[in-house]
Formats: C-alpha cells, structure tokens, sequence
C-alpha cells in the first residue's frame, strides 16, 4: 500500500507539469493582448488606442511579456513552485490574497451545490433501477436528460423569475443570509445532478443484476435492504471514481451561477480576468482546479482500495 501511494503521487508530478504547459501555451494563443485592454480601462471613452504606443511598450517591459516565451514559462513556474502565484496586471495585488479573500463564497456554494445534487442523484439513480423500464424510471429519465440539457444560466434565469421576480420568495442576488444561497445552490446541483443520476442508475442496474442480489432475494430479504445494504454499496464505486470530474464541475460550474447572481467568489473574479486578459489570474485559477482535480483523482484511487477489497493494482503494492 505505501509502494502503490508513493508511486501515484510521484506519477501526478507530469501530469501537473505537463498541465502548466499546455495552459501557459494556449493562454498566450488567446487574441488580443493585456496592455491594450489595461490601457483601454484607463483611458477615455473613445481614445485611439494606437496614439498610446510608447505606453503599450513600456507596459509590456513592466509585465514582462517583451519576453520570450520559455523566459517567460520558467519564470513563471519557478515562481508557482516556491509558492508564489504571482501579481494581477490590472489591480496588481498578489493574486493569493484574492483568491483566498473570494474562495470560503466559492467553497461555500460549492457545498451546498453538492447537498443539493445528492438529495437528488441518490434517489433519482435507486427509484430509475429498482423500477426499470416502467413509469417511473421513464419519467426521471426524461427529467434527467432535462436537467443534462439544460444551460446553468438559463436554469438561473428561470429560478429567479419564478421565485424572486414572480413570488418574491428568495433573493436575486448577492452573498447574506441562507436565503440567498438557496437559488445559486439549486441551480448549481441540478446542473450536476444529471449526469451522475444516469451514472448511479446505470451502476445500481448492473449491482442489483449480479449474483449476491439473487441470493438475497433468495434468502427472503426485504428489498429496501437488498437495495441500501447490498447493492447501494458496490453501486457507488463508479460514482466514487467520476468524483474528480464532479468537484471540477461543481467548482468550474460555479463560475457561471456566480456570475449569473453576482455571487462574490472566485468565479466572477475569474470572468473579469478573462475579459480583461489578466493572464496571471487565469493561470492561477485553471492550475488550483488542475491541482483539486488531480489530487481528488489521487485520493480516489487510495480510497478504493479500502473501500472495495477486491481491487488490487500490480504484484506486491
């Protein structure tokens, strides 16, 4: 067990440097350039932006990017490895500090996304199973195609003209009391809800199929204990191995539900950075979400091992 865990934490090691690449090249592929959108926020409505020339090359020599790009990767990546995320182009502040000023609203959105995704998957994926092919099964199947089909954004417009606009129930936007996290929660875990509902529905079908389930009903068992006890169990493993895709959807998803309710975390942050090509900030986020996901990728693969004996990787791990 120590030998499996050394060797897939050291097999991350590529895989992150390998990430930080591939991002730092197609970040810099991106059209348009930092200094033109910073100087445009600064100057007058309507200034030609090309009288600014003597200022777009100073701008450029301050950010560094009169640099070559292997200068300017390696410098970038010897300033991640000691920590240090470097400093936003338009506010120039450390760009640790934002993120850590707006990621609890984000954790916290996230959270509740994740509550709310649960209390509809595991239901959704035991009630599709147990009745499939009947009426039940159909409908949530119709429901959860829905649910995959539909744009986080037009859900949360949806939501807010229902219950903010028309009934006047919930807030519309903004950060205060649990009320206002109700609607961008909602939203955020039936965009999610989907697709792992057809994922656990799928993996209880194949669960309830195999030859221990026959043995319980054999035995005379109930079927809520064949269901929960038995079958929910091994059900879970495929779902436990897509968790790494489900964190990245929960907190990647949280840039558009934030945004669409003005939600104050690092999505809106990230949106403004985009639109403002504020590299250092896109670099930042897309690598914490890189380095989330492929550390849930990680702790999945050690978990399995304790949750379902039956797994064994390699000779002697």
């Amino acid at each position: 067990m120590v030998r499996y865990t050394v060797v897939r934490v050291l097999a991350t090691i590529p895989v992150l440097l390998g990430i930080t690449v591939v991002l730092f090249t197609l970040l810099r592929l991106i059209p348009g350039d930092p200094t033109h959108a910073i100087l445009l926020a600064m100057a007058e409505p309507g200034a030609d932006i090309s009288r600014l020339q003597d200022d777009i090359t100073a701008l450029r020599t301050q950010l560094g990017l009169d640099r070559t790009y292997p200068v300017q990767y390696l410098a970038w990546l010897g300033d991640v490895l000691t920590g240090n995320l470097g400093a936003s182009f338009r506010s120039g502040t450390p760009i640790v500090d934002e993120l850590m000023l707006r990621l609890p609203a984000t954790l916290e959105l996230a959270a509740a996304g994740l509550v709310v995704m649960l209390l509809i998957v595991v239901p959704t994926g035991i009630v599709g199973a147990v009745h499939h092919g009947r009426g039940p099964d159909r409908v949530l199947r119709v429901v959860s195609l829905l649910g995959v089909s539909m744009p986080s954004f037009f859900l949360a417009l949806l939501l807010m003209y229902v219950f903010s606009v028309q009934l006047g129930w919930l807030p519309t936007f903004g950060r205060g009391g649990p009320a206002h996290l109700v609607l961008p929660a909602i939203t955020l875990g039936i965009g999610m809800a989907g697709g792992v509902a057809r994922l656990l529905r799928a993996s209880m079908l194949d669960a309830l199929a195999q030859p221990y389930v026959r043995t319980a009903e054999a035995k005379g068992l109930p079927l809520q204990s064949i269901v929960f006890r038995h079958a929910l169990r091994n059900a879970l493993l495929p779902v436990l191995t897509a968790s790494g895709l489900i964190v990245g959807g929960l907190l990647g998803g949280a840039v558009i539900v934030e945004t669409v309710y003005s939600w104050p975390g690092v999505g809106r942050y990230i949106v403004d950075a985009i639109a403002g090509r504020d590299y250092p900030v896109i670099q930042a986020f897309a690598l914490m979400m890189a380095v989330i996901c492929v550390s849930v990728n990680l702790v999945v693969d050690l978990l399995y091992r304790v949750v379902d004996p039956r797994v064994r990787v390699g000779v002697g791990a």
